[in-house]
């Protein structure tokens, strides 16, 4: 026997407008659309009614399994309350980020941790115990010397559908501006100031030898394997024309526009991360998503360090009158979906996986950041595969 759903009284966001209607739900699908008001089904008070978010790429489980430096937790009770934040941020699709790589053998690095992580994530899913549907992101630090055994040692995670190159040696790529580095990492505990400088020395040795035949093995084992690959902080014509020849598919957080354009040119799709536009620019001075988004060379937004940031992205953007709300969805819907490819979700339309999350719009007055005021996305339910899980 089929189960049906009926979820009225809603502003249905879909690919090309925002209209007033309703959607039937049976067996776990989007079984038809209606603009016919109904006395029948959940009614959902005129609240907007979005596709379930696609998260590409965020490394805020990390935060959960290491909440405090030196301190860790059980990895599965972190995954579930990872996933109880994310879904409660309108997300029924997520790319759970892994890094791997220690350039300094430092323990607070993660890298011990990457297998027991995504361990737990593969376990999680398959018990069934999470909100949202999870896959894995590795995230490579190409600069370290043991990241390509690591890469190795995950061949048999079978939920690892994306694969990153990255390379955060100072001096280049996201920190370019070295002071930026300092901050970061002082900030965070990682290193002393006085020790600062000869921190970084030690960094660009290590990547000297081991960043370019790094990058160009674990790009050769991805494509073997048949994963989506993606640059990370590309910055200049020789990056990204060096991740064009490796087969990347997605350009995560260009550094410079020169970079981004040129990811357009070579027909990768474009991410950024939605605190990035919340903020208004990059916390390490980079080019500020809003510029690429005005220049039309930003496809996807992620949530990177804060869960709720996308949806919050698109209503900001929204209600400052830079992009209406059915084109804010593609960021965070259609368009990761679409490069992931997952052609199930990311779209309101009949035959698509009934993920969906209904959100209601709260208008805040002006304040001295926000003198326009703007609109603040509350989350109030979240169906993932016709399911209410949220």
């Amino acid at each position: 026997m089929s189960h049906e759903t009926v979820l009225r009284n809603a502003r249905l966001v879909l690919a090309g407008e925002v209209v007033q209607g309703s959607v039937l739900i049976r067996d776990g699908a989007i079984a038809d659309l209606s603009s016919k008001a109904t006395p029948l089904g959940e009614d959902l008070d005129g609240d907007y009614l979005l596709p379930g978010l696609v998260e590409l790429h965020t490394d805020h489980l990390e935060a959960h399994v290491q909440p405090r430096p030196g301190t860790r937790w059980d990895p599965v009770p972190a995954v579930l309350a990872h996933d109880a934040q994310v879904s409660g941020a309108g997300v029924t699709t997520v790319f759970d980020a892994v890094r791997i790589g220690s350039m300094t053998g430092r323990e607070n690095d993660g890298t011990a941790l990457a297998a027991e992580i995504a361990a737990a994530i593969t376990y999680a899913a398959a018990a069934e115990l999470t909100r949202a549907e999870h896959f894995i992101h590795i995230r490579c630090e190409v600069a370290a010397p043991g990241t390509v055994s690591e890469f190795e040692a995950l061949d048999k995670i079978s939920d690892i559908r994306l694969v990153s190159l990255m390379d955060h040696t100072p001096g280049q790529r996201q920190y370019a501006d070295v002071e930026a580095f300092r901050t970061y990492m002082v900030g965070k505990g990682r290193v002393s100031n006085d020790a600062f400088l000869p921190f970084v020395e030690e960094l660009k040795k290590v990547a000297e030898v081991h960043s370019v035949p790094n990058r160009a093995k674990i790009a050769r084992l991805t494509l073997e394997r048949g994963i989506a690959l993606a640059a990370h902080d590309d910055a200049t014509l020789e990056h990204v024309e060096e991740s064009a020849g490796f087969g990347v598919l997605i350009s995560e957080f260009p550094t410079t526009r020169l970079a981004a354009q040129a990811a357009r040119e070579h027909g990768q799709l474009i991410v950024m991360g939605a605190p990035n536009i919340m903020r208004g620019g990059s916390q390490s001075g980079n080019v500020a998503a809003s510029e690429l988004l005005e220049a039309g060379l930003l496809d996807i937004l992620s949530s990177d360090y804060v869960p709720a940031s996308p949806l919050q992205a698109v209503f900001l953007l929204e209600s400052e009158g830079v992009l209406p709300l059915h084109e804010g969805a593609k960021l965070v819907a259609s368009n990761p979906a679409r490069v992931a490819g997952l052609e199930d979700r990311g779209v309101i339309e009949a035959g698509r996986r009934a993920d969906l999350v209904r959100v209601h719009a709260h208008d805040l007055p002006a304040s001295p950041n926000r003198p326009r005021g703007h609109r603040v996305p509350v989350v109030r339910a979240v169906w993932r595969s016709g399911v209410r899980v949220s």
